[in-house]
């Protein structure tokens, strides 16, 4: 299968029936954006540290899979100029229309985050990459083209997944069962759930997911020659996972090229 379509394909489906990942900012947030009033979230809920950012005027910042119309145009209010480089279309225009609405300049480019190849090695000074690599099969290609389209001393901030996440069944854990190791690792929707529960995300327009080992997630980031600098972990809330009364799900870094 493919997996890349079936991902956009699902992006644009829950970009048009609407979420949390995929409401436009107000006019208000940018407006603040433009006075210096302004956080961006990697992972669920703990803003990023404003210091991880380093001078945004005038740098280039490459946005990956992170449209929706968020992050993109309040990095693009602050000074910098930005590009938004994300897998579905849909999510591509909600950065569009804040832009025509607010006045802004943003580059919208469409593809797949593991491949970068539209832009020239050294395009970029940051990379904003909240928690989307979940939906690759493979996260190493990722790190790679961060590396190689990053300028020297660039940095890349990304948010994922912690992979024990996807030890659990998580059908059975909405239905208030007590978690229970049912998965090896690594994890991949594509591989390990019955054909009725794949066919059931394919009918209902789910991404597929994969889980990724911290050898890939950090590791990987350091193979590919950048240097971990930053690090907090992260939750979501109750509600959306049982899993939050007992361990912290997501991770952010702050990797800086060498």
């Amino acid at each position: 299968m493919d997996v890349v379509k079936h991902s956009r394909q699902s992006w644009n489906h829950q970009s048009t029936e609407g979420s949390r990942w995929t409401t436009p900012v107000s006019s208000e947030v940018i407006q603040k954006a433009r006075i210096d009033d302004w956080e961006l979230i990697l992972t669920p809920n703990r803003p990023v540290p404003r210091e991880w950012f380093g001078e945004l005027q005038g740098r280039d910042v490459l946005c990956l899979a992170s449209g929706g119309g968020q992050q993109v145009p309040i990095l693009a209010a602050t000074g910098a100029n930005v590009t938004s480089f994300d897998n579905s279309e849909v999510q591509l225009e909600k950065d569009g229309l804040v832009a025509r609405r607010e006045g802004l300049e943003i580059r919208l480019v469409q593809g797949d985050m593991a491949d970068l190849s539209t832009f020239e090695d050294g395009s970029f000074d940051l990379i904003f990459h909240p928690v989307s690599n979940v939906f690759v099969q493979d996260v190493i290609p990722v790190w790679k083209e961060c590396s190689r389209v990053l300028r020297s001393r660039g940095r890349l901030l990304a948010g994922f997944m912690n992979p024990a996440f996807f030890l659990f069944d998580h059908e059975e854990l909405g239905n208030g069962l007590p978690p229970v190791v049912r998965y090896r690792l690594p994890f991949a929707d594509t591989e390990d759930l019955s054909e009725e529960r794949r066919r059931k995300l394919i009918e209902e327009k789910v991404a597929f997911e994969f889980s990724h080992s911290l050898q890939s997630q950090i590791g990987g980031q350091i193979a590919a020659g950048f240097a971990i600098t930053g690090f907090y972990e992260d939750n979501w809330s109750n509600e959306a996972t049982p899993l939050n009364k007992y361990m912290d799900t997501y991770v952010a870094t702050k990797a800086d090229k060498i």
